[in-house]
């Protein structure tokens, strides 16, 4: 399944990338926005593509190579929480565009078979690297995780109302026999969990899951403040987010940065796409864009 990059319009228009500069994107994927990025910036710019899966980052290596990109475009299988380490090593501090598309992508949900969706019966990972055995997979949290951590994990990273049944239930359940696959565990789950009109009732858990598994709230953390080491002046920092705890991190940040006279605010309000989009490409509707511009001399 081909992964269809969201808000691109909208990305180009806020970052106002010119010919001969350089920019990066954090969250590659298949390179819908790093390839309309490299042609913004021309033969003389370049394009620092970072992407933390393995199989992504090999795949967009291949269809760079095969566009004919390969002269402006540097792909890095790395995490965007390393992006001033990364960005020093291949040459990119001072960079005039840094695009952060945060999430997971319709190739990881369709074909990497790593069990980001209840609506497949996969194994349980949900590592967006999964030759990183530092981390904890999904199916090691449901195992292993005590009943308490469960709750606390599906309160604060799904919002889940009710977080104590659903910890409770995954516990007694693995009492019986270890929980393996996503089936088991949206089984599971939807027993207890209530249903909402058009959302399944797994939804809450499984993002819960995945953002814990991936640490992804503190890779954002991490990711924007090494942006700002490695932006040049005049710096136009975009982030595409899609569920509210992504959102707020980068909403609070982007007003810390304007308290400490570091630049501006770009969008007063939150970028949404437009109704053709979320026609076309059901993923848009949930995406929330907001840019900064930074000013280091003022």
């Amino acid at each position: 399944m081909v992964h269809i990059p969201v808000l691109v319009d909208e990305v180009l228009q806020y970052l106002d990338l010119k010919e001969g500069e350089k920019a990066i994107d954090c969250t590659a994927g298949q390179g819908g926005h790093t390839v309309r990025m490299a042609e913004a910036v021309g033969e003389k710019g370049s394009v620092l593509a970072i992407e933390r899966d393995p199989e992504a980052s090999e795949a967009l290596v291949a269809k760079i190579l095969e566009q004919g990109l390969h002269e402006n475009i540097v792909v890095v299988n790395g995490s965007y929480r390393d992006i001033a380490d990364i960005s020093q090593e291949e040459g990119f501090e001072g960079a005039q565009g840094i695009l952060f598309d945060l999430g997971f992508s319709s190739w990881q949900i369709e074909e990497s078979g790593r069990g980001f969706s209840f609506q497949k019966d996969e194994r349980l990972d949900m590592r967006y690297d999964p030759t990183d055995e530092a981390h904890q997979s999904a199916r090691d949290i449901v195992n292993g995780a005590s009943r308490e951590q469960l709750e606390t994990i599906l309160r604060d990273y799904g919002e889940e109302p009710r977080a104590r049944l659903v910890a409770k239930a995954i516990a007694d359940a693995r009492k019986k026999a270890p929980i393996e696959t996503t089936a088991q565990l949206s089984e599971i789950v939807s027993s207890v969990a209530r249903a909402r009109p058009g959302i399944n009732p797994s939804t809450r858990t499984f993002q819960a899951l995945r953002i814990a598994v991936n640490e992804e709230l503190l890779v954002v953390r991490q990711g924007l403040n090494g942006a700002l080491e490695v932006a040049g002046d005049g710096c136009r920092i975009v982030v595409i987010s899609f569920h509210s705890l992504e959102d707020r991190i980068v909403k609070n940040e982007f007003r810390a940065w304007k308290e400490a006279g570091l630049g501006t605010i770009l969008t007063k309000k939150v970028v949404r796409a437009r109704y053709g989009e979320t026609r076309e490409n059901r993923r848009s509707r949930s995406a929330k864009l907001r840019a900064f511009l930074i000013t280091k001399s003022s």
